[in-house]
């Protein structure tokens, strides 16, 4: 410790106010206190009494500033704006998880539709429903509501000018076709009301209906029948049971807890409004595993509501420090009402506090088995592969290559890039196939990789004489390692025509039948335990490759196959099928098609929506007598 820093401690002022601990000129944490001259003191005295966060801040602290208020209040205040604007490595900062879903419907529209929302803007005109905790809960609500009301899905601009053919929701009962003009605004509008009643937890119109309907399937001995209505009265139940009044009507609560680890922390936010938990949130708050509950809660609540949510009349939290009295007289400020703050021991509210801290708890240990997954499906199992393949560097970057086609035609190749252990979508890149006639994989491999390595020192030389970076073209960066999709023979191919390129870069091929690993020149293959990380990291890449060129060709295979069939209808030429295939998008379309709907596509004349019809008929036809010779 300089002379300095002593001099400044020595001379602290016995009065509240704001400290700010520096490390070479840059703010590291912001605190307050009641009393700067003890609680600063106390950083620098009784060193291996600190937890190892404080002991790791205070080792890097060479100087302090200080400013001092007239009141806590005033201390705790300036404390949040400090934070807010410095954001501090120590200090607890708040960081969202994630954005909680919504359901939403524009009651302007004639036949409004539900649909998802990440954000809430109670300025666009929507009516909104929930937050809902997390995307899979909006899903399995929107299935729930379609067995029971019939809302259409579809994005269609209704009224339409002309009736549309129902969809498939039609016909399995989970839309009233307004499309087809099939009902009435109002009708549907009651339809919607009901929807939203039952969403809001009054479910007692629909277990009503339920009842009755199961009452009279017992009735007439349809047994069957009626057990199917008394399990989709259990699941009415389920789902409105979540949602039922716990208090009061007029209640309106957050509820915060905490948990940690020796890292992080978790708090969690319980929204009750009108005495029902409307909803939740936690949020991850890095670095604030070693503090007490009181602290992160504290640190936590000043950021949470400073960034102008709404404060509810109640909140109630698992622990405070010794700073309640100016916490309440904070939010009452924030809100402009009265707030009470609470910190029950026993009751009901006691009971909604176990609750929220299950929900953190949970939250905590989900990050870290996140973690933990992540940790060993990309860091871990990098080592890994670097150890087993004796690798000069750890392989950061990984190319995987491989080879799509259909009995020679139409060969394309794939190349996938994993960075980090993980996809790098953006960078991946498909090759057709020049030089080589059929199937011969290995001469496929040969000249996709030396494209690739020729194209990259190529791009690589112009991007350095522009002065351009050239981890930023499309070709010039290279991998740490590459991965081809075969055994030993594909393997050599492809590493001979690298090093023909004048490029030496490690290579290994997956050979699929028994996983073995094979490197240039070698026989023996690696074998990796089935369970080992490395090995499920090259068969991710190996995979992705597979599925991207695949994917690829089947798509040059599917629009070869509708021009090459389009093409034998006379009359239809290049332009007449590309027409046709933008205004139908699909070749069963185009047979599906009227004549007038076909004369209506441009450049069709009378004389080729002829010749599309006797084809479609043709074809049908055809299809009906084989299915005829299927049943004989």
């Amino acid at each position: 410790m300089t002379d300095e820093l002593q001099h400044k401690i020595r001379t602290l002022p016995d009065s509240p106010g704001c400290y700010l601990m520096k490390s070479q000129g840059v703010i590291i944490y912001v605190g307050k206190a009641k009393n700067l001259k003890n609680r600063v003191r106390q950083y620098f005295h009784a060193f291996e009494n600190h937890t190892p966060k404080v002991r790791a801040m205070v080792s890097r602290v060479d100087d302090f500033d200080i400013m001092l208020c007239r009141t806590n209040f005033e201390a705790l205040t300036l404390e949040c704006n400090l934070i807010k604007h410095h954001r501090p490595f120590y200090n607890i900062l708040l960081k969202d998880d994630k954005q909680y879903p919504y359901l939403r419907y524009d009651p302007r529209e004639a036949f409004p539709r539900l649909t998802i929302a990440r954000t809430l803007d109670p300025q666009d005109g929507y009516r909104y429903l929930g937050p809902y905790i997390g995307a899979t809960a909006v899903r399995q609500v929107l299935a729930e509501l379609s067995r029971y009301f019939p809302l259409r899905r579809c994005a269609l601009k209704l009224p339409l000018n002309h009736p549309y053919r129902p969809c498939v929701y039609h016909s399995t009962g989970q839309c009233m076709a307004p499309c087809a003009g099939y009902i009435s605004e109002s009708d549907y509008k009651d339809i919607l009301r009901r929807a939203v009643d039952f969403l809001n937890g009054d479910a007692k119109d629909i277990l009503r209906e339920l009842h009755a309907r199961m009452a009279e399937a017992a009735e007439h001995l349809e047994y069957e029948q009626a057990a199917i209505l008394r399990d989709k009265i259990s699941d009415v139940k389920a789902i409105t049971e979540r949602q039922l009044a716990i208090q009061a009507r007029d209640v309106e609560q957050d509820v915060i807890a905490v948990a940690t680890d020796q890292t992080d922390a978790v708090a969690q936010v319980l929204h009750i409004r009108g005495g029902r938990i409307e909803g939740g949130q936690h949020f991850v708050l890095e670095n604030s595993g070693g503090d007490e509950p009181a602290a992160i809660i504290e640190g936590f609540m000043t950021q949470h509501y400073e960034d102008g949510r709404t404060i509810p009349r109640e909140v109630i939290v698992e622990a405070l420090g010794d700073n309640q009295e100016e916490l309440a007289q904070w939010l009452r400020e924030r809100r402009g009402a009265a707030v009470t703050l609470l910190v029950p021991k026993r009751g009901e509210k006691a009971a909604l506090v176990g609750i929220c801290r299950k929900n953190a708890a949970d939250a905590l240990q989900k990050r870290q088995q996140d973690e933990q997954i992540r940790h060993a499906r990309t860091a871990l199992a990098m080592e890994e592969l670097q150890t087993a393949l004796d690798l000069p560097t750890l392989p950061l970057r990984i190319e995987g290559y491989d080879i799509s086609n259909t009995q020679g035609v139409l060969s394309v190749a794939s190349m996938v890039v994993f960075e980090g252990g993980m996809p790098a979508k953006k960078q991946y890149r498909h090759f057709r196939i020049k030089t080589v006639e059929g199937a011969n994989d290995f001469a496929s491999m040969a000249e996709v990789i030396g494209r690739r390595f020729n194209h990259g020192l190529q791009e690589k030389r112009e991007r350095e004489e522009a002065g351009l970076p050239v981890e930023e073209g499309r070709f010039s960066i290279f991998p740490d390692v590459v991965l081809i999709d075969g055994g030993p023979q594909q393997l050599a191919f492809a590493y001979r025509a690298m090093l023909d390129t004048g490029v030496n870069l490690p290579m290994f091929g997956l050979a699929k039948r028994f996983e073995e690993i094979y490197l240039p020149g070698e026989d023996t293959p690696i074998v990796l335990d089935k369970r080992s990380n490395a090995l499920h990291l090259v068969q991710r890449v190996r995979d992705e490759a597979h599925r991207f060129g695949i994917t690829h060709h089947r798509a040059l295979r599917g629009k070869a196959g509708i021009a090459s069939e389009l093409n034998t209808i006379p009359g239809v030429g290049e332009k007449r099928r590309i027409a046709l295939l933008r205004a139908f998008r699909s070749l069963p379309a185009i047979l599906a098609a009227s004549r007038e709907a076909l004369l209506a596509v441009p450049g069709i004349t009378q004389t080729v929506a002829d010749a599309v019809l006797a084809y479609a008929a043709g074809k049908a036809k055809e299809k009906d007598s084989a299915e005829g010779n299927t049943a004989e």
